[in-house]
């Protein structure tokens, strides 16, 4: 008995350091570990009565951007700050400012919560990187476009690095929840350059802080699914049934898709169930990956996305998928491709994305509601292979989030003869001159 009780507290143990050390590592996405928002406050300037800044967002995400309608970025004032006034953003609103006179702050909010400007604000309003309704690409798709700017003038705060107070409780939507800041830590002054990149100049101060996304913080279901197919199965395997919603509280598959029309409502977040095509996955993306044809030195893979959501269309959209062949990967039609990951020859990663002002939007649910790709990639003869589903991939997310993958025991399937080894076409030739030789002579006698 002492022993059992032993072992029993031992595996409690263990479960106990698993579940914390996946509890922390929520916001770990293996494929992009360095991907992040990115936050820096620069103090720019010291005013009679504060500082003036300028805050940079950086969308150090190679795959996941910030869609419409934008980001949102909020914080706690630590001291009795307030904001004299903004340009490049704005604050959501502006607070109790009645003990004010003459001169009404921006905001006097303790908790302000501030939103990028629209494209057409006048100039007088504007800030580098600024004013794009809040939306930024991902890193890996357009640098340039991934960053957003702001310059707030800030009041009743300390006018030196040992009298300010960096805000806390930082928060970002991107545009919803999902995101999770750390604490704004000194960071070293940042370095800017003169327009004619003869000068430097360097901030007062600056606070940086990171912001990682997690997945399951959103939604405890997937918000895409994956169905498959090939040309040696006539059986298409689908996406499987309630990958995005639509349990009852037994964790049970409601049969019918309209009976799970407010479950869906809470799986897909923001997403209202009656928008979407009534389907047994209820996903508003599905991802078909159709192994196409299998020629001597390639084979050919068909990819499609389609959009189920009649009132939605996604720009700027990204794919990533895994799978071993992706080293010797030769051509991409309709779709960019970069690689992700590179550990030495390993290469098994990849990102997707449209090419601009041709197939980088995914229009709503129906007949254009779809884009398509298909993947001409080399073989490795000592590892390829259409057994086992090894010709499908292993992981597939649509915009950053992981989508529901079918279960390997229901994969396409190779037919039962070709299992065996395979007969060269030289050995099938041999035998039937064989045959036929047979044949003669038994006729001669």
């Amino acid at each position: 008995m002492e022993i059992i009780s032993k072992c029993i507290r031992s595996a409690f143990l263990v479960s106990v350091m698993f579940l914390t050390i996946v509890s922390r590592a929520v916001a770990y996405d293996s494929f992009d570990p360095n991907g992040r928002i990115n936050i820096k406050w620069d103090v720019l300037s010291w005013t009679p009565d504060g500082y003036v800044a300028a805050v940079t967002i950086i969308n150090n995400q190679m795959y996941r951007h910030i869609t419409s309608p934008g980001w949102t970025l909020g914080w706690t004032w630590a001291k009795k700050e307030v904001i004299w006034s903004m340009v490049g953003a704005q604050a959501t609103a502006q607070g109790d400012c009645s003990k004010f006179k003459a001169n009404i702050p921006h905001s006097c909010k303790k908790t302000p919560t501030v939103v990028d400007l629209l494209p057409g604000v006048p100039m007088n309003r504007r800030f580098s990187d600024c004013c794009k309704s809040g939306v930024m690409a991902s890193w890996g798709q357009d640098p340039l476009a991934a960053v957003s700017a702001f310059q707030l003038s800030v009041g009743h705060s300390g006018t030196s690095n040992k009298t300010v107070t960096p805000p806390k409780n930082f928060y970002f939507l991107g545009p919803g929840p999902g995101y999770t800041c750390s604490a704004a830590t000194i960071a070293p002054p940042s370095v800017s350059f003169s327009l004619d990149g003869r000068r430097t100049t360097q901030a007062m101060m600056t606070w940086a802080l990171d912001c990682t996304y997690s997945q399951l913080l959103v939604s405890e279901n997937p918000t895409c699914c994956v169905s498959l197919s090939s040309f040696y199965d006539p059986m298409i395997t689908p996406c499987p049934s309630c990958s995005c919603g639509g349990k009852d509280v037994n964790n049970n598959c409601i049969n019918d898709p309209k009976d799970s029309r407010v479950l869906n409502k809470k799986a897909l977040a923001k997403e209202d169930a009656s928008m979407l095509q009534c389907t047994d996955h209820r996903c508003p993306i599905r991802v078909h990956w159709h192994v196409k044809a299998n020629y001597r030195a390639y084979w050919l893979v068909k990819i499609t996305i389609t959009n189920l959501n009649y009132l939605m269309n996604y720009t700027q959209w990204t794919l990533v998928a895994q799978h071993p062949n992706f080293n010797k990967l030769a051509n991409v039609s309709s779709f960019v491709y970069k690689p992700l990951i590179h550990y030495g020859s390993i290469n098994d990663t990849g990102m997707f994305y449209g090419i601009k002002n041709h197939s980088d939007l995914l229009m709503e649910a129906g007949p254009e509601g779809y884009v398509q790709t298909e993947l001409l990639l080399g073989k490795d003869m000592k590892a390829f292979t259409l057994d086992q589903g090894w010709a499908f991939p292993f992981k597939l997310y649509f915009n950053g989030d992981e989508c529901k993958m079918p279960l390997p025991d229901i994969y396409p399937t190779l037919p039962n003869s070709a299992y065996e080894n395979p007969i060269s076409s030289s050995t099938l030739a041999t035998t039937l001159l064989l045959s036929a030789l047979l044949v003669f002579l038994c006729s001669c006698h």
